[in-house]
């Protein structure tokens, strides 16, 4: 973040202590460029607290909720009771994130030869389009080129992210498989049990790739993987939906299995 930075309130924070009074707590902010803030007695913990070395210590990595922000003043008001665990977890792996994509787009500014000046207006170029740094690199694993269609970038940086990105994000595809039964008896049925497995193959989704395969006659497996069961689902009805739908059309007979049962003679 630039020095100009600031949390909105509401905002989760990771922050680091670097002093700890009897009223409460300092604190400097990871990820805005080690802005102060300050989480009083009272925003420590739920109930009455004692003594606040019993709950924070220097040196602790905190993740603290916004409560307000004066600039002017340069002061932010934190409260470290406001974070239950989900969010405490959360907002960690999304600062490790953040972490590691700002060290992969520093790789890729000097594989590139891109000098400070050019980094800064990149970073905050993929920030304003992405919403974060992870977002950036997880994308271009998921969707390579076509994840900057709509951003202004040199091919050669686009390129290196790809590369960056699929080394190094591992997406949690699912894999899944249906089966269709094509039966065409006219006289071009083989032309026409072709054009149904180009259409069932036509289907497309983002992040999703679909594969038809033949197991024996008339039965053809398709493989769908996408990033969750839901969409593989979706996409495995639609591929076999437009194949049959295809055949059906043109003289011939079409069924859809979701498990490889043993087709009868």
């Amino acid at each position: 973040m630039d020095d100009n930075s600031w949390p909105e309130s509401g905002d989760f924070v990771v922050c680091a202590v670097t002093n700890v009074t009897d009223f409460g707590a300092y604190t400097s902010l990871e990820e805005f460029n080690g802005k102060e803030g300050f989480i009083h007695i009272s925003e420590i913990k739920a109930g009455w607290v004692k003594y606040v070395r019993d709950h924070v210590r220097e040196g602790q990595k905190i993740v603290c909720k916004v409560l307000n922000v004066d600039s002017s003043r340069r002061h932010i008001d934190l409260s470290l009771k406001d974070v239950n665990e989900h969010q405490k977890r959360a907002k960690i792996q999304d600062w490790k994130n953040e972490q590691k994509a700002f060290k992969w787009l520093q790789f890729v500014a000097e594989e590139n030869e891109t000098s400070e000046e050019e980094m800064d207006k990149l970073k905050l170029n993929l920030l304003e389009s992405f919403g974060s740094l992870y977002s950036v690199f997880e994308e271009a694993a998921i969707n390579a080129e076509d994840a900057f269609d709509d951003v202004k970038m040199k091919k050669t940086l686009v390129s290196s992210i790809i590369t960056v990105a699929q080394n190094n994000i591992k997406l949690p595809f699912v894999d899944i498989a249906g089966f269709i039964d094509l039966n065409c008896y006219l006289p071009d049925g083989i032309e026409i049990i072709k054009q149904a497995l180009d259409a069932g193959n036509e289907i497309e989704e983002e992040g999703v790739n679909v594969d038809i395969s033949y197991t024996g006659a008339p039965r053809y497996r398709i493989k769908v993987i996408a990033p969750d069961y839901k969409k593989a689902e979706a996409v495995l009805k639609k591929s076999a939906n437009a194949a049959i739908s295809t055949i059906e059309k043109l003289g011939g007979k079409g069924e859809f299995h979701r498990h490889n049962d043993t087709v009868k003679a």
